[in-house]
């Protein structure tokens, strides 16, 4: 079980996770030993709050399959354990980034001021750039 927060976990039937080779070069057991680890997780038929399952389905990120699954490839450390570690914590990583909802923008008009003094900075240049001009004879 995946503790994220004090009020939510995941189960850990909701988490599919595989053992597969890592990429890249390597020594003697390159070939040989699994160690890289695949972390798919269903967001839409997970346990999660909507809220939270709508923000991650937002997400731009290339690791969230059309489908709705989030695969999480964990092959930095040279042990099995370690990169089963790795990928679970940058799970919980993930979902507690988007566990504060965005603030929401309120529109705002700018002041009679500011756009007193906008203008005015406008007619300064346009009067230097007719400076520059050919005289008028």
């Amino acid at each position: 079980m995946l503790k994220i927060s004090e009020r939510i976990t995941i189960p850990d039937a909701e988490l599919e996770i595989q053992a597969v080779r890592a990429q890249g070069a390597g020594g003697q057991n390159v070939n040989k030993v699994s160690n890289a680890v695949h972390l798919r997780f269903a967001i839409k038929s997970s346990s999660l709050p909507p809220a939270y399952k709508a923000r991650l389905l937002a997400l731009p990120d290339r690791r969230i399959t059309s489908g709705g699954v989030l695969i999480i490839k964990a092959q930095q450390h040279r042990s099995l354990e370690q990169n089963h570690a790795d990928a679970l914590t940058r799970l919980r990583d993930l979902i507690l980034s988007i566990a504060v909802p965005p603030k929401i923008r309120k529109a705002t008009r700018p002041t009679k001021g500011s756009q007193e003094r906008r203008l005015d900075a406008k007619a300064k240049r346009a009067r230097i750039k007719v400076w520059r001009g050919q005289p008028v004879e």
